[in-house]
């Protein structure tokens, strides 16, 4: 069994002696990244805030490495845990340097002079961010991806064993997502240091977590692997979707499909559908899809936009069946459109389809 490194015991957090939300029981191995998910408003930032002690805890306990939280002072705290928040900082006549070097304060004697070991932990910081070129900037000059980096090089000067992060990704372009989120894995996965963030891009989150906090309301949806928890039902609860769906094979968020009578054919197969049948979404143009395996990668969005899907098992030939049900779809329909998909054994008589479909009006080629 695992001995976790960090947990918490039944937590209740909230405002005001007010509990928000309220058994809060998750552990954590050391160097796992955890991410809590939710819609706005949830209580994502209440349970960080909570467990960084700039919340009074309403009820339970959190420890780290068996010692309770409450019981550390906050100078033993800071050497084990570094936060970095969503308020933007803007402080006056400082560098970048300067910045990251406030890392060191808790070592650091009353005067917070820095000593050659603090400076070479500064340099140490900014070079795993990337960030040494950045060292003289002014810190309110810089970009809001480069001062992600110094806000985590900062943290990072703490030597930390846990890193808290809220929505450290929203103000950041793709890119800086990407190079942000990478320097964490690698910081988790090389120093050990757990992290715990709150993010809104669940496509991210499913790619970097290894566990997954769903916070919804007054109650901790769900707490676990992101297999376990990146389900279609999972996420559609958790958001209360109920225009358009979640599919998690492909991490998207799909607006609902075309309403209204299909008159439109797509002969597809082999991820050959998908720019069409995202093409026909736009111009909300409803369409039935066919005829495919229920295995193939078309038939996994298909099931999601298409008005129908002439389907066969997987890994089964076309069946004479299925190939009635396209033909008597095919007939209902005004326009077809033939997306390329490449033939075989198990598919032939989509080939038959696609010539009982060339030479008749509305039939156009991908």
């Amino acid at each position: 069994m695992a001995e976790y490194y960090f947990h918490t015991q039944q937590m209740a957090v909230g405002y005001d002696g007010k509990p928000l939300i309220t058994d809060i029981s998750v552990e954590i191995e050391r160097g796992e990244i955890v991410t809590l998910i939710g819609p706005n408003g949830s209580g994502k930032s209440t349970i960080l805030k909570s467990i960084t002690r700039q919340l009074k805890l309403l009820g339970g306990s959190v420890y780290v490495a068996g010692e309770e939280l409450r019981r550390l002072s906050y100078r033993a705290l800071s050497t084990r845990m570094a936060v970095v928040l969503t308020e933007r900082m803007k402080p006056e006549l400082m560098t970048c340097r300067d910045i990251v070097a406030t890392g060191r304060y808790p070592y650091t004697g009353r005067l917070g002079i820095l000593s050659p070991e603090d400076e070479a932990q500064v340099d140490a910081a900014m070079r795993t961010v990337h960030a040494l070129d950045l060292g003289d900037r002014d810190f309110n000059a810089i970009s809001d991806g480069q001062r992600q980096r110094i806000l985590l090089a900062r943290a990072l000067c703490q030597q930390p064993e846990i890193i808290i992060l809220d929505e450290p990704t929203s103000f950041l372009d793709i890119r800086h997502k990407l190079q942000l989120l990478d320097i964490l894995r690698t910081m988790a996965k090389q120093r050990g240091i757990t992290a715990i963030l709150s993010l809104h891009e669940i496509d991210l989150a499913q790619k970097i977590s290894d566990k997954i906090l769903c916070v919804k309301g007054d109650h901790v949806a769900s707490f676990g692997t992101p297999e376990a928890v990146f389900r279609e039902e999972n996420i559609r609860a958790l958001y209360d979707i109920d225009r358009g769906s979640y599919d998690p094979m492909f991490d998207s968020i799909e607006l609902p499909r075309p309403e209204g009578e299909a008159r439109t054919f797509v002969i597809c197969g082999g991820g050959s559908g998908i720019p069409v049948f995202r093409a026909l979404q736009k111009a909300n143009t409803p369409f039935v899809a066919g005829i495919l395996h229920e295995s193939d990668v078309d038939h996994r969005l298909a099931r999601l936009l298409a008005a129908e899907v002439v389907s066969e098992r997987p890994f089964e030939p076309v069946s004479e069946a299925a190939l009635g049900r396209a033909l008597a779809w095919m007939e209902r329909c005004d326009a077809v459109i033939n997306a390329g998909p490449p033939l075989g054994a198990m598919n032939a008589r989509v080939g038959e389809l696609i010539e009982r479909a060339r030479g008749r009006e509305g039939y156009r080629e991908w």
